[in-house]
């Protein structure tokens, strides 16, 4: 994950304010904005992938000009582990770090609210977004949501309506990132692991729909809806460039995670961290996403005919 911390003072106009490309002895193109802000991300895209980068913790200071503006930023690598450690929070009135059940029986939702509305507002006006959910949103914006909902805010539709895009798409993220155990649940982890490794399809099939009848009904219920979602996310990939293998590289280690104790015990090094577990937890939800629909009430009728036991 990388940090990126915009410098005060942004020539040619200081403040905080936005920067206004307006009509001047220069002329400059009304789109300068757009393709400056394209040339900082790939910026940061290069230094990020940047191994030097990955092991330095100090700031790196860039600077990018175009047409007159300049633009001078640092940033910094943050490590996998520390970009999505769960920090459970010590109050249970907001959403964000509270356990799924709890927020789901408070609300009498099938669904939390807040994955219902971020998930309405996307495909209203941001399904056909280019790299909708792997761009990042505004920090600001986002903390900014995260506050509203926290606080069952009664203007957050209108805030919804008149945010970024990414910003809300980042906000989905967050809370599934900030949930005391990822939405597969710690104690199903490496299940899903041993289960997806198999070789044998039809054996696949009954441990890996096996293990969704394990989730709690709240897990499965909000990880069915979202299945959906992101499936319809996809389908717009000529227009968005966000395909269903896209999807799961962003979901998947969010969605589903070893714990801490986990995490201590059975990885030796970053590599083992990349190269094994978020592999096999992209592959989870991808083979998820690229099943045919799975119903709720389907699953639960075939209970009946599974031992709960993982």
């Amino acid at each position: 994950m990388t940090d990126v911390l915009p410098w005060p003072d942004c020539s040619p106009k200081a403040g905080g304010e936005p920067l206004e490309l307006e009509d001047s002895g220069s002329k400059r193109p009304r789109n300068t904005g757009a393709r400056l802000w394209g040339r900082v991300r790939n910026r940061l895209l290069r230094h990020k992938l940047d191994p030097q980068t990955v092991e330095t913790k100090n700031w790196h200071t860039d600077v990018i000009e175009m047409n007159g503006i300049k633009v001078e930023f640092s940033m910094k690598f943050t490590s996998r582990d520390m970009s999505l450690k769960r920090t459970p929070s010590k109050k249970q009135t907001g959403v964000f770090g509270v356990k799924i059940s709890v927020v789901t029986k408070r609300e009498r939702s099938k669904v939390p609210y807040i994955v219902r509305q971020c998930v309405e507002e996307v495909e209203k006006r941001g399904i056909e977004e280019v790299g909708i959910y792997r761009i990042s949103g505004v920090a600001t914006d986002i903390q900014a949501l995260k506050a509203v909902f926290d606080a069952n805010n009664k203007d957050i539709l209108l805030m919804l309506s008149d945010m970024d895009i990414n910003a809300i798409a980042g906000t989905l993220k967050l809370y599934f990132r900030e949930l005391p155990e990822p939405l597969l649940t710690d104690r199903l982890y490496l299940a899903f692991m041993e289960g997806i490794a198999l070789s044998d399809p039809a054996a696949k099939e009954n441990c890996m729909m096996h293990l969704l009848r394990s989730l709690p009904d709240p897990n499965l219920i909000t990880f069915l809806f979202l299945l959906e979602h992101l499936k319809r996310v996809a389908e717009k990939e000529p227009i968005n460039k966000m395909s269903l293998h896209n999807l799961a590289t962003v979901f998947g280690p969010t969605l589903l995670r070893p714990s801490e104790v986990e995490s201590k015990a059975h990885l030796t090094s970053a590599a083992d961290i990349w190269s094994h577990d978020v592999m096999a937890q992209v592959q989870v939800l991808l083979y998820y996403l690229q099943h045919p629909p799975i119903s709720f009430a389907e699953l639960k009728r075939n209970t009946l005919y599974f031992s709960t036991d993982v």
